[in-house]
């Protein structure tokens, strides 16, 4: 139904629209004309503002040549946009998802993430993604085009103008899991002291005599905007979970708060990456 919902499910129709017409390089004002639509309504629709009806969203993919698969993930996008939770268990879901998540990451002002058993998206070196997909068995075809999509997501953090505020709770686990070989973790701790010199991220260790924590139940991220109500993200091996409602994100505001209070001070952080990493030196 339209309305003003800007939920994460509207916010990723919304990104998915504006992608199409944009790869067929029509401005936004000229592309209304010609669908007969007003340009802040297409505005609207395309910032997930208010949402399109399904005759709305087609009409619009068949102007710009959109078809197959990619046509019907667009259009099925349209149907619970306004729903207190966006659950995607099948792969076309997951990959709207991961869309989404692109999309909130590029217009965050802050991020917060509880990472208990991997190094944090952002702050992963191509080497450890590559060793995570490898072993995870990702397509071999598929695996650089992963990987180039997870190294662009770093910008949001490296960028020169209004990078996000990363605070990141990271679990002793996570530093001493192995993964690719001492050589890719020693660089992903130098990866992680380098990063946590910046001066809008904010990254802790959970060691493991901290006791019990939020985070031991999984990981989760807490992303803030100007342009929309805060979301949480939530996943597992077999399904991805969004979350907006008010309550919903206040109870994960307090679990970070939580998670933050376990972990030790920023020196101390460094000073058990460091230890991690001479260790991982003698390995190689």
């Amino acid at each position: 139904m339209p309305g003003n919902t800007r939920t994460p499910k509207a916010r990723a129709l919304g990104a998915a629209l504006r992608a199409a017409r944009e790869e067929q390089g029509w401005k936004l004002r000229h592309f209304a004309s010609q669908i007969e639509c007003a340009p802040g309504t297409l505005s609207r629709w395309e910032t997930g503002d208010r949402c399109p009806k399904p005759a709305d969203v087609a009409r619009i993919l068949t102007t710009l040549g959109v078809t197959g698969e990619r046509y019907d993930e667009i259009v099925d996008m349209t149907r619970n946009t306004s729903a207190p939770h966006w659950l995607a268990v099948s792969l076309p879901e997951q990959r709207q998802q991961l869309a989404a998540l692109l999309e909130f990451e590029r217009t965050a002002t802050a991020i917060t993430q509880a990472a208990p058993l991997l190094i944090p998206g952002l702050l992963q070196t191509t080497a450890y993604v590559r060793a995570i997909m490898t072993g995870g068995g990702v397509p071999l075809d598929e695996i650089e085009t992963r990987i180039a999509v997870r190294a662009g997501r770093r910008e949001a953090i490296t960028r020169q103008e209004n990078p996000v505020r990363l605070a990141v709770a990271i679990g002793e686990a996570a530093l001493r899991q192995v993964l690719g070989g001492p050589n890719v973790m020693a660089d992903q701790m130098d990866h992680l002291l380098l990063m946590s010199e910046r001066e809008n991220v904010d990254l802790r260790v959970v060691p493991f005599a901290s006791g019990w924590h939020p985070a031991l139940e999984g990981l989760f991220i807490l992303i803030e905007s100007e342009e929309s109500r805060p979301v949480v993200q939530l996943e597992n091996r077999r399904s991805g979970l969004y979350l907006h409602e008010p309550d919903d994100v206040e109870i994960y505001r307090q679990a970070a708060d939580m998670v933050f209070k376990a972990a030790l001070s920023y020196a101390g952080s460094r000073k058990l990456i460091a230890e991690i990493r001479k260790d991982l030196e003698a390995e190689r």
